[in-house]
């Protein structure tokens, strides 16, 4: 019989979300929220740009201006697709920046929004979107007052990207920030995480795990103005979004020069987001969410704020799933079931790219 042989696979038009760092070219690893993400803002970015208010590195930019307290953010989507169970690019792009003013303790106030739209997107695709966007902003709150069109080459884009800018107003006593977590503050996430990740790749690539996942994709206003009304010391909120909780976590324990201490088994992951994630060989702790948040409380208001959070349906399954510690500052580490201890590393690039 003939011996055949098989022709090796073309790995040409392969990517890595996750590749060596030593990049002369940007990679798609530097836009996934992890360690290349950062070095990129670090050593590009923040050295061409400079100030004060930039080197804070938070969700959005907290500023003085006229006697008011203002916070500003801006915020770019790339998903694909554009459209997934729970939402929309159009939802993530008023959730997204919502959310990020919200991290603050801002109520959100205004939005920019600009559309790149590549040649030859069905307009009836645009205005699916718009019309998402706009009912996004409705249920938020906010009012869209200013935006921009652009259109790309056929090729050059990936059917629709947007960018949107918010501002909103920081209540007065309210001071939110990644550098005020102090040891001894307890952590609590507002439910269950991994869900926008695993539910944005089901539809991607056609994969099917029993049941629809639906993605989490919310604005986070509301619930953070129940946790404020139970207290305004919050010290640090942060919505786990590129880089999933591990991402957060670590980029508040460095910020604020803290250690912080988790126990994975009350880390709150669905079962089919488990499922999903040991099927191809994922960490939920890395994988995205678009309406969940992570908050660090003092420990004396650590019961009114999960007890304020569990009232609003956006928290109803908070938890508390660790806290602030002293010991080996600017890392996270998590207490596994058998009783030992492994570090959450900040991941380099992303596990699922292209997901926000």
């Amino acid at each position: 019989m003939a011996e055949t042989t098989q022709a090796p696979p073309d790995l040409t038009a392969w990517t890595c979300p996750a590749p060596l760092r030593d990049q002369p070219k940007v990679v798609m690893g530097h836009g996934g929220g992890g360690v290349m993400s950062a070095e990129l803002v670090r050593n590009i970015f923040a050295p061409a740009f400079g100030g004060r208010i930039l080197s804070q590195l938070a969700d959005s930019a907290t500023l003085s201006l006229g006697g008011v307290r203002l916070a500003f953010s801006t915020d770019s989507f790339v998903v694909r697709p554009l459209f997934f169970p729970g939402g929309s690019i159009g939802d993530l792009a008023v959730n997204g920046t919502v959310n990020d003013l919200a991290m603050s303790g801002a109520v959100a106030a205004y939005l920019s929004c600009g559309f790149i739209l590549e040649e030859g997107v069905e307009t009836e695709v645009v205005g699916r979107v718009a019309h998402a966007l706009g009912a996004a902003a409705r249920a938020a709150d906010v009012e869209v007052v200013t935006g921009d069109t652009k259109v790309v080459e056929a090729g050059h884009g990936d059917g629709i990207y947007l960018n949107t800018a918010g501002i909103g107003l920081i209540p007065e006593g309210v001071d939110i920030a990644p550098q005020r977590a102090v040891p001894g503050d307890v952590v609590i996430v507002s439910g269950a995480i991994g869900v926008h990740g695993v539910a944005i790749m089901s539809v991607r690539e056609g994969l099917e795990f029993g049941v629809e996942i639906v993605s989490d994709c919310a604005a986070l206003g509301g619930l953070v103005a129940t946790m404020l009304a139970a207290t305004s010391d919050l010290h640090v909120l942060r919505d786990p979004t590129r880089g999933g909780l591990a991402a957060a976590l670590n980029e508040i324990a460095v910020a604020a020069g803290v250690g912080v201490e988790i126990r994975e088994s009350a880390v709150p992951v669905p079962p089919e987001v488990e499922g999903a994630c040991t099927m191809l060989g994922l960490d939920p702790l890395y994988v995205a969410n678009e309406g969940k948040l992570v908050a660090f409380v003092p420990r004396q208001h650590a019961d009114a704020v999960l007890a304020a959070m569990r009232s609003h349906p956006l928290g109803a399954a908070a938890t508390v799933i660790g806290e602030c510690v002293e010991a080996h500052p600017g890392m996270v580490v998590a207490r596994t079931g058998l009783g030992g201890t492994r570090v959450v590393d900040l991941p380099i690039g992303e596990q699922l790219p292209r997901i926000c």
